[in-house]
């Protein structure tokens, strides 16, 4: 299906009142000098081309449309394909996706609970930039759980579940080799999703989805200068053999040192990449621990 090229909807209704403007220019009028000229600084606001993401929808999946969209866009921020400081509305967006502004709507609040988006009153939706300090307190909440998660699967994981998880390695040394690094992301978060699985509780990794979201922008853009693929595999393969030997302190502690390896490589990525991040604010709390 084909999908329209329109103009976002906040740049057609601003290029119609500056129209009104000029139109109106030389008589009186009622509105003020400050508003008139902030509606002629929005019409000359460049457009901004979005990717076409309705492809990753599926439309056999039972999943409701609003969640398989913040799904798309979600990876579409995380991935870089859009950047920070790109403008979204919610007209445009379910034109892309071909369905009403509800399901849209509702996928743009969860962003903006996730961190990713941000809401400026009188100019719209853009794309946040990294906060450094909310990657380190998400890596710190997700540190707790899976540290938790890891030492009670390595008391009741099976055999069948460390086949999957051997499996799931061998793919990533897959992905690895021809520098793959998007299908690598992809195995890295069924990795920990297997492990949660592991112990029947899905609902622990369901939980720190959004609480990740910083931390897997700064992932995309680590990999592979900052944090070689292969450093990782070898991290994920020592909490593999921490529970395979059902050591609950050896898999506690391999979860961990693999969740700090962010902390290493927060800063040289924000110095590669200085457009995509906030000022470093620091903490209140040091979360090293």
């Amino acid at each position: 299906m084909v999908t329209k090229n329109v103009l976002p909807a906040p740049l057609r209704r601003d290029a119609s009142s500056s129209e009104n403007v000029d139109r109106n220019e030389g008589t009186a009028s009622s509105t003020p000098p400050a508003v008139l000229a902030r509606g002629r600084a929005r019409a000359t606001e460049p457009r901004v081309a979005l990717p076409n993401l309705r492809g990753q929808l599926h439309v056999e999946s039972h999943e409701p449309i609003g969640k398989q969209i913040f799904r798309a866009l979600r990876e579409a921020i995380f991935s870089g394909a859009l950047v920070p400081g790109t403008p979204l509305s919610e007209t445009e967006v379910s034109e892309m996706f071909q369905v009403s502004r509800q399901p849209v709507r509702e996928a743009f609040i969860k962003l903006v609970e996730s961190g990713v988006l941000q809401v400026l009153p009188q100019r719209g939706t853009f794309v946040k930039k990294i906060s450094p300090r909310r990657v380190r307190e998400g890596r710190f909440i997700r540190e707790a759980i899976e540290a938790a998660v890891a030492r009670k699967a390595a008391l009741e994981i099976t055999t069948e579940q460390l086949a999957d998880l051997a499996e799931n390695l061998r793919d990533q040394k897959t992905a690895a080799k021809v520098n793959d690094t998007t299908s690598f992301l992809a195995l890295d978060e069924r990795f920990h999703f297997l492990i949660a699985q592991s112990i029947d509780c899905v609902a622990a990794w369901d939980t720190i989805q959004d609480i990740k979201a910083q931390m897997d922008r700064v992932r995309y853009l680590s990999l592979p200068e900052v944090s070689p693929l292969e450093l990782l595999i070898k991290q994920h393969a020592r909490i593999v053999s921490a529970l395979k030997a059902h050591d609950a302190d050896g898999a506690e502690e391999a979860m961990r040192a693999h969740l700090r390896e962010i902390l290493v490589s927060l800063k040289p990525v924000a110095e590669r990449n200085p457009d995509w991040f906030e000022p470093d604010e620091g903490e209140r709390v040091h979360l090293a621990n």
